[in-house]
């Protein structure tokens, strides 16, 4: 069957309207997982800054400047810290350069004994 010629090139219209099409869910999907990787680094700097904090409140220390020092060697930037009598908790952020309009993610840990 031989095609109409009006119908001449709509094969090649068709596979570049795919091609943008999967080439945005793609990059939707990249900017996705890269939300998430940093949501995991938040969780993870902010859990590891809590613990060294309630370190150093058992040794008789500080521990909000322990939690920033933890915090910024796992890239992540020590928002807030509350040190309770052995209990901290502590909030990061981690900054995100995927999506546009999101430009951190933040997460909170609490450490000290039960």
């Amino acid at each position: 069957m031989t095609a109409r010629r009006s119908e001449r090139g709509s094969g090649a219209v068709l596979v570049l309207v795919m091609l943008v099409v999967l080439g945005s869910v793609g990059a939707l999907a990249a900017d996705l997982g890269g939300l998430l990787v940093a949501k995991r680094r938040a969780a993870a700097a902010a859990d590891l800054a809590a613990l060294a904090a309630a370190s150093a409140v058992q040794r008789g220390a500080a521990g909000c400047p322990a939690a920033a020092v933890t915090a910024t060697a796992n890239r992540a930037q020590l928002v807030s810290c509350h040190q309770g009598a052995q209990v901290v908790t502590v909030d990061v952020a981690v900054p995100v350069h995927t999506l546009p309009g999101i430009r951190e993610v933040r997460d909170r840990a609490r450490a000290g004994p039960s």
